[in-house]
């Protein structure tokens, strides 16, 4: 099932993807511009990954990391499908990241690899901006670089497990203005979903509503006012943002 949280007519409402298009749970029928989509997850703590993709560590220039390079992201950054992205005056590289975002649905206590999908309790797409120019330390991902009110649209949709039956064999595809301009899957990630949630939990309860973020393989380049960048995740659907001055 593919379900959302969305603002319509001054109320907060679970929507559903439906075969006849979006259905509100009381069974009203919406189209998709007329409301404003949440984060599809309230999302408490959240994780993210560097360079959990060979290839883009060899974008970048950087040598794949031997452990995963875990960092913390606010709340303040989440917004929803169709929502907008402030880019300041000063940034001269801000580019979007198209990921696999990995909502946890139980309470995780050094869990093994062999056991850890069955604590996820689904997946949505999140679009983590960087604004590169703000980078101090590549494995220290600095604050202003990933934690800048609204710079990580999340959703739309929030996905169950059960309907993802191999999330390590996903297709990624980024769009700006309608141009593919990253392209990628799952199953290059270095460090997989089971092998994340196994570390974090090793050291740290992971709990429910919990949110990893996989990282992003390569195709990342600069973005500009203006542009509208869709990111899409195979059976996931299309997360749509719009970059603003």
């Amino acid at each position: 099932m593919k379900t959302a949280r969305v603002a319509y007519e001054g109320a907060i409402h679970l929507a559903i993807a439906t075969d006849n298009g979006i259905e509100l749970e009381n069974g009203k029928q919406v189209f998709e511009e007329d409301m404003v989509w949440l984060p599809p997850v309230e999302p408490k703590t959240c994780f993210a990954l560097g360079l959990n993709y060979f290839d883009h560590a060899s974008e970048l220039s950087f040598h794949a990391p031997e452990e995963p390079l875990v960092f913390l992201k606010g709340t303040n950054t989440f917004i929803g499908h169709l929502g907008v992205t402030k880019r300041s005056a000063d940034v001269t590289n801000m580019h979007y990241e198209c990921e696999l975002a990995v909502v946890i649905g139980k309470q995780a206590d050094h869990v093994s690899k062999e056991h850890a999908l069955a604590y996820i309790s689904g997946y949505t797409i999140a679009n983590d901006y960087a604004f590169r120019d703000y980078l101090e330390n590549y494995y220290r991902p600095n604050l202003r670089v990933k934690n800048r009110d609204a710079s990580t649209p999340l959703g739309p949709w929030f996905v169950d497990a059960e309907d993802v039956p191999d999330p390590m064999n996903l297709k990624l595809r980024t769009y700006v203005n309608g141009e593919v301009v990253q392209e990628g899957s799952t199953k290059d990630m270095i460090f997989d979903v089971p092998t994340l949630i196994a570390y974090l939990s090793s050291f740290m309860t992971l709990n429910p509503g919990d949110v990893i973020l996989t990282g992003t393989p390569k195709g990342t380049v600069d973005t500009k006012v203006g542009d509208e960048v869709v990111t899409e995740i195979e059976g996931l659907g299309q997360l749509k943002n719009t970059i603003v001055e």
